[in-house]
């Protein structure tokens, strides 16, 4: 017989690192795995946002707690690492979210704005897993890494400028598969969600260009996503029930991609 369907997606005793958790989707995602069991640690540049995160997390009963850093920092990420380690012992799920866009057309597109969409994009992600991977998931030969793409990642876009921000994406597309053949063998599994259209502070200004209701249109669903939507993929992928999936990119965007391919 197999195992109980709760069981497989209890996460009670585990450790979860979540980058750029202090709202938006990465807020989401740790609700996600604390309310399945999970103690969270939270990271992400601003102090002040954190704390009101890891608050919000402790009212609904989870145990969170946070750092603050630039996870495009390589000494700032291994500081998170090493004092996650000293204060839980352990991280088995890593949820690389911290991310940034910046809107212009290719031929205007400043160097600076491209370094720092790509650094944060997908540079903080190479740090957060190698560092992860060394004190934590390879010694203990399993761990779970859910990376943040995007339907940007899976095509181009004749109206959204964004050339750094689909660029980097569509490299942590293959970062994920890269890295899922790589560190199979320790028992690790590497997956991505790829986010349609959710209102945030880094979608506004595409929703207030395009309006929330075109952009619902376009989708078969015929809406965006909301305060729930990635809560049953990050589960799936950070769980024992998603133990033989890795290197899997999911769309979660109401079915945009299916028809407009990313």
């Amino acid at each position: 017989m197999g195992t109980p369907v709760q069981q497989l997606f209890d996460l009670k005793g585990q450790v979860a690192l979540v980058t750029g958790g202090s709202r938006g989707l990465g807020l989401q995602m740790a609700e996600a795995l604390g309310e399945a069991g999970a103690k969270i640690m939270l990271t992400s540049r601003k102090a002040a946002d954190l704390e009101e995160a890891a608050a919000h997390l402790s009212e609904r009963g989870i145990d969170a707690r946070w750092i603050a850093a630039d996870a495009a920092d390589p000494e700032q990420v291994q500081k998170v690492v090493d004092e996650t380690m000293h204060r839980l012992g352990r991280i088995d799920i890593l949820v690389n979210n911290a991310g940034a866009t910046w809107g212009a057309p290719a031929e205007d597109y400043p160097l600076a704005a491209w370094d720092k969409v790509m650094n944060l994009n997908i540079r903080s992600i190479f740090l957060f897993s190698q560092a992860v991977g060394r004190a934590s998931m390879i010694p203990n030969r399993r761990g779970r890494i859910v990376n943040v793409a995007s339907i940007a990642g899976l095509g181009g876009s004749m109206d959204v400028k964004f050339i750094a921000y689909g660029t980097s994406k569509g490299a942590v597309v293959n970062f994920t598969r890269t890295l899922a053949a790589e560190w199979g063998a320790y028992g690790i599994t590497v997956n991505a969600v790829a986010p349609g259209f959710f209102p945030s502070k880094m979608t506004k200004g595409v929703l207030e260009t395009f309006g929330a209701e075109k952009l619902a249109a376009a989708a078969p669903l015929k809406r965006l996503g909301d305060d729930d939507d990635l809560k049953g993929a990050v589960l799936l992928f950070a769980s024992a029930a998603g133990k033989h999936i890795t290197g899997q990119i999911l769309a979660v965007d109401g079915g945009v991609s299916s028809v407009h391919g990313g």
